[in-house]
């Protein structure tokens, strides 16, 4: 077979059938007998009984291998770049992917941008491959189930030119659960394509705490059932690709002040509180046939008053999830190296006890090594049986047979072009933005600005880091997309805290402008943006604002005359703000979450639903 991992940019020949089934024969012997394992979307589910055989074929330390998700460094599975080979050795304890792969025998690896694993569509089907040969050139080699976090808008691993779509919280305002399916499977084809077959997506946290630091506009709303209606839609979209999405965080992580990659949060809902707010979202993605539910690193007391978080929680992972809601997909905990579930044990405890609560997939340990081992020796030492171990081996092989990966674990570069980022793609992504652009405030008609009233545009604002793989910075790509529809628009960064002189320079630019669009960015009631917000008001002229992440900043500027909620900072949002400003489209988003005043958070500004028209 010819090596297709080390990201050269020349095509790579797809490998035919006969051929993937020769690199597969130590797997498919044992399912021969009988027929193949279904492909995904086939007509009928994985013979238990030739999986079974598989599982008993293979060593304890491969079982254990096949528990863990894992994050290597690097372009390719065999030649990535020197920096990448050093992050490998000092963080794994291998050079790459394939070392990886035959040291630990990884069932699962997870691509990041920041690990270089995703530097443009080819490339990333090239390591695709890469990887799977790698793990089915080994003795009993199986092949990998690889996922990746593709939430769209704030969180998002694979960038331009693939498909980037408006984030949770946009497609909430935008209520349609024909775009979210839409969303789900464009996304899902464009991830199966570069070989990712697990999505980390979607979100099923019902965002009741505007505090909350770490779901925020990563959720669809506040309301329960428009969530879990969103949420479901969602799931089919991408269950239909040919790629297993995964509902996350259960519990529910949505009414927290605290964000778990850095601490240990409480979740303080009761038992009925967590049936009526947190639950519905998770039983309509298990009613939608949900293939993996990721766990959260919370505490719910009223769910188990154990102090142990989620992830490691026997009452709510086996209790609730599998016995009381009746799901028997895959559980993934959310990142091992979060501090949220490190708090408690060690890094060697965690695993073990995630197993014993009910997980089948650990997720990117901060060291494999550790991680590995402790599983290991608690099989060896009685603490764990080799048939729980099995239960979980069962059921991850039970979904990379549904997804295919038995009989065509391979991409080819033809597929990369015919599906990531095609013009019918980028086309959708961009109408189903435009649905999602929520109008808060219109004084005196403001909006729609006219070419020929205000032809000369200032946009001023935040420009927090672009998500991955976006062209960023906001108030540039606002700009732009502004002077493309017929205004004459300048940039100018003026961040999140901007300086006394940053103001300065703001207004006097202001004061040459006929309208000004400033970008909002999680202001608070301490927020500097306030004061540049507050003396561009001071010049007279009009100021447009746009909330360009969290809707709630409307609260803390009463004076604003216009203002928008987009909900992200992606440039598929941001482009549609810019044809909401211009009027080429009218704004039809709908608050998802209430918005409170600032001085008194018990009254509601804004209710669900809010949302003006131009006409």
């Amino acid at each position: 077979m010819p090596d297709s991992s080390t990201g050269s940019t020349g095509n790579t020949a797809r490998p035919s059938r006969r051929t993937v089934l020769a690199a597969t024969a130590g797997v498919t012997t044992a399912l021969a007998a009988g027929g193949t394992v279904q492909a995904a979307a086939g007509p009928s589910a994985p013979d238990d009984r030739k999986l079974r055989a598989l599982v008993s074929r293979m060593t304890l330390e491969e079982k254990v291998g096949q528990l863990f998700v894992m994050r290597v460094y690097g372009h390719s599975a065999t030649e990535p770049d020197q920096a990448d080979i050093d992050a490998n050795l000092r963080e794994i304890g291998v050079r790459t992917a394939a070392e990886l792969l035959a040291k630990y025998r990884v069932g699962g690896i997870i691509y990041f941008a920041w690990a270089h694993n995703t530097r443009e569509p080819h490339q990333i089907a090239d390591l695709s491959n890469g990887i799977q040969e790698a793990s089915l050139g080994l003795p009993r080699g199986l092949p990998v189930l690889i996922s990746t976090d593709q939430e769209h808008g704030i969180v998002a691993r694979v960038g331009e030119p693939a498909t980037l779509f408006p984030g949770a919280m946009a497609v909430g305002a935008g209520g349609s659960r024909s775009d979210a399916r839409t969303l789900g499977r464009i996304a899902g084809r464009e991830l199966r394509a570069l070989g990712i077959r697990q999505d980390y997506a979607p979100v099923a946290d019902v965002n009741v705490n505007p505090a909350n630091p770490v779901i925020g506009v990563r959720s669809f709303g506040s309301e329960p059932d428009a969530v879990a209606e969103l949420v479901a839609a969602e799931v089919a979209g991408y269950q239909h690709s040919g790629v297993a999405a995964t509902a996350k965080h259960f519990p529910g992580h949505g009414d927290t002040v605290d964000d778990s990659h850095a601490k240990l949060p409480y979740i303080h809902h009761t038992r009925e509180q967590w049936e009526r707010l947190d639950a519905p979202p998770f039983e309509a993605a298990i009613a939608a046939g949900i293939d993996s539910i990721m766990t959260a690193h919370i505490v719910v007391p009223a769910l188990d008053d154990s102090g142990d978080p989620a992830t490691l929680s026997r009452p709510i992972l086996t209790g609730i999830l599998r016995e009381e809601l009746g799901y028997d997909g895959v559980v993934v905990t959310d990142s091992l190296g979060m501090e949220g579930v490190r708090t408690k044990y060690g890094d060697d405890r965690v695993p073990v006890l995630a197993l014993k609560a009910g997980v089948d997939q650990l997720l990117n340990p901060p060291s494999l090594d550790v991680a590995w081992n402790a599983v290991l020796r608690a099989v060896r030492d009685g603490e764990l049986t080799e048939s729980r171990l099995d239960e979980s081996i069962l059921r991850i092989l039970r979904l990379k047979a549904k997804l295919g990966l038995f009989t065509d674990p391979y991409v080819s570069r033809a597929g990369v072009d015919r599906a990531v980022g095609t013009r019918a793609h980028l086309a959708a992504a961009d109408r189903i933005a435009e649905r999602t652009t929520t109008l808060l405030v219109n004084e005196r008609n403001l909006l729609p600005l006219s070419r020929r009233r205000q032809p000369k545009l200032l946009v001023v604002g935040a420009d927090p880091a672009s998500p991955s793989g976006t062209t960023g910075p906001p108030t540039r790509v606002l700009a732009g997309a502004l002077t493309e529809l017929g205004f004459t628009a300048t940039a100018l960064s003026t961040g999140t805290a901007p300086s006394a002189a940053t103001v300065a320079e703001a207004v006097a630019a202001a004061r040459d402008a006929d309208a000004v669009v400033v970008g909002t960015y999680n202001v608070t009631a301490s927020s500097r943006q306030k004061t540049l917000v507050e003396q561009l008001l001071a010049t007279g002229t009009p100021v447009v604002a746009v909330a360009i992440r969290n809707p709630y900043d409307v609260a803390h500027l009463p004076g604003v005359p216009a203002y928008l909620a987009a909900y992200s900072w992606t440039d598929v949002e941001l482009r549609a703000a810019a044809r909401v400003i211009a009027g080429r489209v009218e704004p039809r988003g709908t608050l998802p979450v209430p918005v409170q005043r600032a001085d008194d958070p018990a009254t509601v500004l804004y209710p669900v639903g809010h949302g003006l028209r131009y006409r």
